[in-house]
């Protein structure tokens, strides 16, 4: 089956009676997050479910392929999305736990005008169970970056705080995928633990953990290390920083990787 939304939506706002990934309610956490994700991205998302190759997509992706609008459970088209058949191997290795970036890449988009050559940076991101066996697979078609900063001009390295171990590896393959590096925790005391021993130019962490919350292991780690850019993830990302007494940026839930990287992209490199 293949599916289709639109964007700013949760996915239990979407009917899935029609696919064979069923109501959310039955869905393993790692796909819920999964498509959270894909549908509220404004970019291009996809998502390959099970060996059965059930596609999932968002409207951004239906917009650009010009694939006719149609609720959740359509029939498989005739061939897969160009995301997925343009390189058979780089899926595979997709499915053996790999995560991959191709730059600048060349899709031949089949729409109902002919055929169109675009470029996009392709991001793919393996989804795990608890166990770490791979459910299924994200991919993510961006503009390309070759008129960009060099890569090496936007890595930054950053600590991850969040105790949903699903979303703390989703969002950590998604920032290394775009050149960062990331190291992960999910409780406020190990976080401290990790930046007294080590120097990150970002501490992204949510707001509510288990012991102290993320807003007192975010003031503690600035007093370790004045220099630390603290970001939340909050449910209230607005007021959050004005209660503040050191500086902070907060993006709020449910947020995507865009506009996260949004925010990195104004933090000064030294």
């Amino acid at each position: 089956m293949i599916a289709c939304a639109t964007n700013n939506l949760s996915s239990l706002e979407v009917d899935w009676s029609r696919t064979d990934v069923g109501h959310p309610d039955g869905w393993p956490v790692t796909l819920r997050v999964a498509a959270d994700l894909m549908l509220n991205s404004p970019l291009p998302t996809l998502v390959m479910w099970g060996r059965q190759q059930v596609m999932l997509l968002n409207g951004a992706y239906t917009a650009l392929s010009g694939l006719p609008t149609q609720p959740p459970g359509g029939r498989i088209p005739a061939m897969q999305p160009s995301a997925w058949s343009w390189n058979p191997g780089a899926l595979e290795q997709a499915w053996q736990g790999e995560s991959l970036a191709f730059p600048g890449q060349a899709l031949q988009m089949w729409r109902a005008d002919g055929v169109s050559e675009q470029r996009f940076d392709l991001y793919y991101t393996p989804l795990r169970d608890a166990d770490g066996a791979v459910l299924g697979v994200l991919c993510t078609l961006a503009p390309p970056s070759a008129a960009a900063a060099p890569a090496a001009s936007r890595a930054l390295k950053m600590l991850v705080v969040e105790d949903n171990l699903d979303a703390q590896y989703l969002v950590c393959e998604m920032l290394r995928a775009i050149g960062h590096e990331v190291d992960a925790v999910a409780d406020g005391e190990r976080a401290l633990q990790y930046i007294d021993e080590h120097e990150y130019d970002v501490l992204f962490t949510d707001v509510s953990l288990p012991g102290i919350s993320g807003v007192e292991a975010a003031r503690r780690a600035v007093a370790l290390r004045p220099g630390l850019h603290v970001i939340f993830a909050s449910g209230y990302s607005g007021t959050l920083t004005q209660q503040l007494d050191f500086p902070a940026d907060a993006i709020q839930k449910p947020y995507d990787i865009e506009q996260l990287q949004a925010i990195l992209e104004r933090i000064p490199r030294t």
